[in-house]
């Protein structure tokens, strides 16, 4: 499994690709929080960095499909999927290398950010400085939701040759599944308490659960079901190969 870690995660740093990716979303976040003006924290007047875990997921939701779209489908271009099929390795331990490869990517990509509530409480008034708790809190629900897109991207590269298709196909399915039961919920006709239940079926439900500093287990257990669940749907396709 290791073995398939390490070949992806060399694999996307062995070009300029996976370099600029990086730094497209590093940069992004710095125009939304320090530059442009609708978002900028320093006009904020509050030490918070609520503005940058409001923004990543959706940075995330572009990102993550574009690291794991080349995962399985330029195995089965290229033809080298039969080649790691003679490999002494269960697909199991494929899927999970795939899997650990590309995460490690996204957090390779999440760690400069730690500079972000440094900066900010460097930048509070004396005796003020951001919710370090709520903080913590929001990087774990980071961490999660990042999981659970990897785990669809891999999944919808599983089912394809043509890695722009996973990328769209990546890409819907996690702005469905993190944003689309909240709009559901917000029906009219939803409002008479169906609303709240259709909304607890969605990513960024929980994902703002643990971003209030409480890691409750219901959210944990929510985030790995949907990663198990991506994972043995990917595991099932290779099995269909």
């Amino acid at each position: 499994m290791w073995s398939v870690c390490k070949k992806e995660f060399r694999q996307f740093f062995s070009s300029l690709t996976g370099y600029i990716a990086i730094i497209v979303f590093l940069l992004l976040n710095g125009l939304f929080l320090f530059v442009f003006p609708d978002t900028n924290i320093l006009d904020f007047g509050y030490a918070t960095l609520d503005k940058f875990f409001e923004l990543a997921p959706w940075i995330l939701l572009l990102l993550i499909p574009a690291i794991t779209m080349r995962s399985f489908a330029d195995e089965f271009k290229g033809g080298t999927f039969e080649i790691l099929q003679t490999k002494p390795l269960s697909r199991w331990q494929l899927v999970s290398g795939k899997y650990f490869g590309s995460l490690g990517v996204v957090l390779i990509a999440l760690i400069p950010t730690i500079i972000y509530p440094i900066s900010v409480q460097q930048l509070a008034a004396t005796g003020g400085g951001i919710d370090m708790g709520g903080t913590i809190g929001s990087y774990i629900g980071l961490i999660f939701l990042a999981g659970v897109f990897v785990a669809i991207g891999i999944a919808c590269s599983s089912v394809t040759n043509n890695a722009v298709v996973a990328f769209i196909a990546g890409a819907f399915l996690c702005f469905i599944l993190y944003s689309g039961f909240n709009a559901v919920s917000r029906i009219p006709a939803l409002q008479a308490g169906a609303d709240y239940y259709i909304e607890m079926l969605g990513i960024d439900f929980h994902y703002r659960s643990v971003s209030r500093g409480v890691v409750d287990s219901r959210d944990i257990i929510y985030f790995l079901s949907i990663i198990l669940f991506f994972l043995i749907f990917t595991n099932r396709n290779l099995l269909k190969r």
